[in-house]
C-alpha cells in the first residue's frame, strides 16, 4: 500500500511542479503589489480568468499563439490601469479599487468568452492540444522532450525574472520600489507615486493574465470560475518562499525565484493532502490553514527571539546597580 501511493505521488508530482511554475508567475504579479508596491490588489481573481478568456478566444479564432498570449497580457495591463485609476483618480481605497474591478472582470470575461455566440456569454471555452499549437500542455507532462510543460515553464520562468530583475534595476524601476517602501519619501524626492502605483498595479495583473493564458492552455480550457481564490494561492506562495528562504536569498531576482518556488511546493503539498485522501471541496480551507500558519511564523520566531532579551534586561540592570 505504502509502494502504491509513494508510485501514484511520484507520478503526479510532474504536474504538481508544472501547475506551481505557471502560479509562480501569478504570485511573482502578487509579489510586486504585496511586497514592492505595499498595495492589497484583490484584481488578481479576475484578471487571471481574462488572460486565459482572451488567450483561448483568440487562438480558437486563428491568431498565433505568441500573439494572442501578448493581448492576453495586454488585457492584464488594461484591467491594472482600472484598479489603479480607481485608486489615484477616483481616490478609491486600494481593496475597494481592486473588489470593484474583480467585479466587473467576470462580466466582461462572459462577454469574452461568449463572443459571437447566439447570447454573447458563456461561462466556459475549451481548447484542444490536437488541433492547436499550444505552448503548454498536461497530456505532455509526462514526455521527456523539449515541449514538455516543466521544461518549457521553467525557460520561462528564468527569462521572466531576468527581465523584471533588469527593470527593477533601472531608474523607472526603483522609482516604483521607492514608491512601495515610502511613498511620503519618494514623493518628496520628486517621484509621481500615482504613475509609479498605476504602472505597478499594470505590471503585476499583465503577469497574472500571462499566467491565465498558460494555465488555459495547460488544462485546455477557461472557465469563469478558475481565478476564485487566486490571491490567497499567490500570497501562499509568496509568504512560504519569504519564510523558507529569506535568510538565504537575498538578491532581488532569487527573492521573485523564491515566490515561484513557494507556488511549486505550495502545490506539491496539495498532491501529498490528496493522495491522502482529502477531499477537494476542502482546498480552499486548506490554503487559508497554510497562508495563516506560514504568516503566523515569523511572529513567533520575533516574539521567542523578544524572550531571552527581555529576561536579560533585568540581570544587566541588577548588575549596574552592584556595581
Amino acid at each position: 500500500m505504502i509502494v502504491t501511493f509513494l508510485t501514484g505521488l511520484l507520478n503526479s508530482m510532474p504536474g504538481a511542479i508544472s501547475q506551481g511554475l505557471i502560479w509562480g508567475i501569478m504570485a511573482i504579479g502578487v509579489y510586486i503589489t504585496y511586497k514592492i508596491l505595499d498595495f492589497p490588489d484583490l484584481t488578481v481573481d479576475g484578471s487571471l480568468c481574462t488572460g486565459a478568456a482572451v488567450c483561448v478566444l483568440l487562438t480558437l479564432n486563428g491568431t498565433p499563439m505568441w500573439l494572442a498570449m501578448l493581448c492576453a497580457v495586454i488585457a492584464g495591463l488594461l484591467a491594472g490601469l482600472i484598479t489603479g485609476l480607481f485608486h489615484t483618480v477616483c481616490g478609491i481605497p486600494d481593496i475597494l479599487a481592486g473588489i470593484l474591478t474583480q467585479l466587473a472582470l467576470y462580466s466582461i470575461n462572459l462577454r469574452i468568452m461568449g463572443w459571437g455566440t447566439d447570447n454573447g456569454s458563456k461561462a466556459n471555452l475549451p481548447i484542444s492540444v490536437d488541433k492547436y499549437d499550444l505552448l503548454v500542455s498536461a497530456r505532455h507532462v509526462q514526455a521527456p522532450a523539449l515541449h514538455n510543460p516543466m521544461f518549457v515553464l521553467a525557460v520561462f520562468v528564468v527569462l521572466l525574472i531576468a527581465l523584471l530583475y533588469w527593470f527593477f534595476g533601472r531608474e523607472l524601476g526603483s522609482a516604483l520600489r521607492a514608491t512601495g517602501a515610502n511613498g511620503n519619501m519618494a514623493r518628496a524626492q520628486g517621484i509621481n507615486t500615482n504613475f509609479t502605483k498605476v504602472l505597478g498595479l499594470m505590471i503585476s495583473n499583465g503577469l497574472v493574465a500571462l499566467a491565465g493564458a498558460l494555465l488555459a492552455q495547460y488544462q485546455g480550457f477557461s472557465d469563469i470560475n478558475m481565478g476564485r481564490g487566486a490571491i490567497v494561492v499567490g500570497l501562499a506562495a509568496v509568504i512560504i518562499g519569504e519564510v523558507i528562504f529569506s535568510k538565504i536569498f537575498r538578491n532581488f531576482a532569487l527573492k521573485l525565484l523564491s515566490a515561484v518556488i513557494g507556488a511549486i511546493i505550495y502545490y506539491v503539498v496539495i498532491q501529498i493532502v490528496l493522495r491522502l485522501g482529502m477531499s477537494t471541496d476542502d482546498l480552499t480551507l486548506l490554503t487559508a490553514l497554510v497562508v495563516a500558519l506560514f504568516l503566523a511564523i515569523p511572529f513567533w520566531k520575533s516574539k521567542l527571539a523578544r524572550r531571552p532579551a527581555a529576561a536579560a534586561a533585568p540581570a544587566k540592570k541588577e548588575a549596574d546597580v552592584d556595581a
